[in-house]
């Protein structure tokens, strides 16, 4: 048995109802996104021990910039905007590599380490879990925008 095919969005017509796969994978995205953010900092942190602070201050400052507008793309994608959904796909596919690839190859004290790995595996899980169920058929007909 197929879905019903929904009808494109015009002026006039109200949008398509919200599937429950488009919400899920939003509020996977929102957990995911203070982890990640959390393993970008214990990076920043770890990684430049002998830098001065103009420099950690503005590292701080870029990552509170990306948080702010990764929340907003993640809001829009859920108010159908497809363009939003490709872009957070994209940055999610290079966030998981990078985090995942930086997992082996930087040295960190212990402590740091396992910090690092608890967000980084499971941020990579949660966005890897909601990149899947917005971009199953029926989130997919959703955006229309």
């Amino acid at each position: 048995m197929t879905a019903p095919q929904q009808p494109p969005v015009t002026p006039g017509t109200p949008p398509p109802a919200r599937p429950p796969d488009v919400d899920t994978g939003f509020w996977l995205w929102v957990v995911a996104l203070p982890l990640m953010t959390a393993a970008h900092v214990i990076d920043v942190l770890t990684l430049q021990q002998h830098a001065n602070a103009l420099v950690l201050a503005f590292s701080l400052v870029f990552v509170f910039i990306v948080f702010s507008v990764v929340l907003v793309f993640q809001f829009l994608m859920r108010q159908g905007y497809r363009w939003a959904r490709t872009l957070l796909t994209g940055g999610a596919i290079a966030a998981v590599v990078f985090s995942v690839s930086t997992l082996f190859t930087a040295e960190r004290g212990t402590g740091w380490a396992v910090a690092y790995a608890v967000c980084v595996i499971f941020g990579s899980v949660l966005i890897a879990g909601g990149v899947y169920l917005l971009h199953r058929k029926e989130s997919h007909d959703f955006f229309q925008r």
